[in-house]
C-alpha cells in the first residue's frame, strides 16, 4: 500500500542537531531522557533517506515548515526544505513556515513560495506563535490559502516544557470558527490538538474542510477516541503522519497496522484522504 506521510523531517545533522538546540523542544527532549549527543549522531544523507523512504512505500512525504522568529528566535526553516523538495521533488512536498506577527510580508512570503519555489501549503504554529488559532493576525494567512487554493497545516499539541506556551491557544473551537469564516480553507490539524481530543473528534466531525492527524500523540490519555473516530465518524478525514524523526516513519506505520483498522479504511487513512485534501 503507497503511504502519504503528512508530517515528516529528514533526519539529517542539521534539522536533528536545530532540534536539540531549539528554545521549543530543547528541554522536553532532555526531559524525556533523550542522549542529545546520540541522537545527532544518527543522521543520514538526505539521498539515503529517501532511498529507505521509497523502499519502505512512502509515496509522499510533506515537509512542514515552521516560523516562530518573533516570540522564539525560531527562524523560518522554508530555505531548508526547498533543498530537499530539489533533491527529490516527486518525494517531497512543502509546507511554508508562516510567522503571524510578520503581518503582510508573511502573506508575500507564502505568496512567493507558492507561485515561484514550487510549495503547495502553509503552515502555522499558534502555540509557539503565542496566539490563539482565530487571531486576526492569522486570517491574511488563511485567506491567502484560499486565493492560492492550498491547505494549510495548523499545529497543534503543546511541546514538553516550553515556556510561554498555552495550550489553549489550539483549541478545536478556535479551528471551529476558521472552518466556518474560511470554508474553502482546507485545514489539516496536526497533533491531533492534545489534551482536546474528543472536542477536535467533533469539530473535524462538523466541518467537512477540516482533516486532522495524531502524530506523536496517538498513545497519550484520552487518544483512543482519536483512533476509535478514525475507524467510524471520521474514517475520511483522519491522514496518517509520523512526526518523524520524534517517531520514527517506520515504527509510526507499525503503529497504525495494529489498530485493528480495516483494509478500506487503512487506505483511506494512509493515502487517499491526504491525497484529496493535499490536491494531488
Amino acid at each position: 500500500m503507497a503511504i502519504i506521510d503528512c508530517r515528516f523531517r529528514p533526519h539529517t545533522e542539521s534539522i536533528l542537531r536545530g532540534l536539540t538546540e531549539s528554545p521549543i523542544f530543547r528541554e522536553g527532549l532532555l526531559a524525556s531522557g533523550l542522549d542529545l549527543d546520540e541522537y545527532v549522531a544518527g543522521a543520514e544523507s538526505v539521498a539515503k533517506i529517501c532511498k529507505d523512504l521509497r523502499a519502505f512505500g512512502i509515496e509522499k512525504a510533506i515537509l512542514v515548515g515552521r516560523d516562530a522568529e518573533t516570540t522564539y528566535g525560531f527562524k523560518p526553516n522554508n530555505d531548508e526544505l526547498k533543498k530537499f523538495v530539489e533533491e527529490d521533488p516527486h518525494l517531497f512536498c512543502a509546507f511554508a513556515g508562516l510567522d503571524p506577527h510578520k503581518g503582510m510580508q508573511a502573506v508575500r512570503t507564502l505568496d512567493h513560495l507558492v507561485k515561484e519555489e514550487g510549495f503547495v501549503g502553509a503552515a502555522t504554529d499558534p502555540i509557539y506563535n503565542q496566539l490563539p488559532i482565530d487571531h486576526a493576525k492569522f486570517y491574511p494567512i488563511y485567506a491567502k490559502c484560499c486565493e492560492l487554493d492550498i491547505p494549510i497545516v495548523i499545529t497543534t499539541g503543546p511541546a514538553r516544557f516550553t515556556e510561554g506556551t498555552v495550550s489553549a491557544f489550539a483549541h478545536p473551537d478556535q479551528i471551529d470558527r476558521v472552518a466556518n469564516d474560511f470554508p474553502e480553507l482546507r485545514v489539516i490539524v496536526s497533533h491531533g490538538a492534545w489534551p482536546y481530543i474528543s472536542e477536535m473528534v467533533g469539530c473535524a466531525f462538523r466541518n467537512k474542510n477540516v482533516y486532522v492527524e495524531c502524530s506523536e500523540y496517538e498513545k497519550f490519555p484520552g487518544s483512543e477516541a482519536f483512533i476509535e473516530a478514525a475507524k467510524g465518524i471520521l474514517q475520511d478525514r483522519v491522514v496518517f503522519a509520523s512526526a518523524h524523526p520524534f517517531v520514527h516513519y517506520k515504527d509510526a506505520v507499525a503503529l497504525y497496522d495494529g489498530f485493528g483498522f480495516t483494509d478500506d479504511v487503512k487506505e483511506k487513512i494512509m493515502y487517499k484522504n491526504a491525497k484529496r485534501v493535499l490536491g494531488l
